[in-house]
């Protein structure tokens, strides 16, 4: 499926870059730091963010598509980690950036932030980080509700759901996550498809989804950062998703009962689409913080 429109003009804002071998897509913004470090969910990709750009003007910006996502390479014999996509994270702030760094991360980028907290803890990191925003993410997998979709992608037959993936089948289902006043529209599915399908990319969706099986593994590693990591840490949440539960959010205010949270009683798994100006509010809350 060709691009549209409306992500060709995406792609001509950012730049590819090399980065270990593979071509990643950045998006950056010179302005006023902290930078922020924008870190996307799966399926999607940094073009998630392009409507809270608007609403946080002159703030210096670095976001990128994962590898395997969006209009990063999708290599078919790559194996997928957090901690890979985390590598791409430090590297790419490191080349653009020598102040400190707020993340926002959504989905299965609140798990490339924790992996990123771990390794401030450890004393490994490279980059100044000095607090983030963690929003939809379902940190506590087993408190979360994962699609259909979902469950097929990480089955026995993964790979078979991955080559049988159709835009009708994926509209239903990134439709179901989304709020009822605040529905999915047609153009946004569009784009997301087109983002999703090129290179191929739906044909791996089977790899990139072992991020949920790392959750598992480094449960231990990233509740830890959670509750420990010592410098400022915000939540934000539409309460209405159905997939990062308020039982996830729940899970992750035990491990860290002293966040500040904002609620957003309305919205759905992807606050950033649904109501951008109300995400970018409770960001811009988190810094002034």
């Amino acid at each position: 499926m060709a691009l549209t429109a409306r992500v060709q003009a995406w792609r001509e804002r950012g730049a590819r870059e090399q980065v270990a071998g593979h071509r990643i897509h950045v998006f950056r913004r010179e302005g006023a730091g902290p930078l922020l470090l924008l870190l996307h969910g799966f399926p999607s990709s940094s073009y998630d963010w392009r409507l809270i750009l608007d609403e946080l003007p002159g703030r210096a910006v670095l976001a990128f598509d994962c590898l395997g996502f969006g209009l990063s390479d999708k290599p078919r014999d790559h194996a997928y980690t957090l901690g890979k996509q985390a590598d791409i994270a430090e590297e790419l702030v490191g080349r653009h950036w020598d102040g400190p760094v707020f993340f926002v991360a959504h989905d299965m980028g609140t798990s490339v932030a924790t992996e990123l907290m771990a390794r401030d803890m450890d004393g490994e990191l490279r980059m100044d980080l000095v607090g983030g925003l963690l929003f939809n993410g379902s940190m506590i997998q087993g408190a979360a509700s994962p699609t259909l979709g979902q469950k097929l992608l990480r089955g026995p037959l993964g790979p078979l759901a991955a080559r049988l993936s159709s835009e009708r089948f994926f509209r239903a289902q990134f439709g179901s996550i989304f709020s009822p006043g605040h529905p999915l529209s047609d153009e946004e599915a569009e784009d997301q498809w087109c983002l999703i399908t090129e290179r191929a990319g739906q044909r791996i969706g089977h790899k990139t989804i072992v991020y949920m099986k790392e959750r598992v593994r480094f449960a231990e590693r990233w509740y830890g950062a959670i509750s420990g990591w010592p410098k400022d840490l915000h939540l934000a949440w539409g309460m209405l998703d159905p997939v990062a539960t308020k039982a996830v959010l729940d899970g992750v205010r035990k491990l860290r009962p002293e966040a500040p949270l904002t609620p957003l009683e309305d919205l759905g798994h992807y606050p950033q689409i649904e109501d951008p100006a109300r995400l970018a509010r409770a960001i811009a809350t988190a810094l002034d913080a």
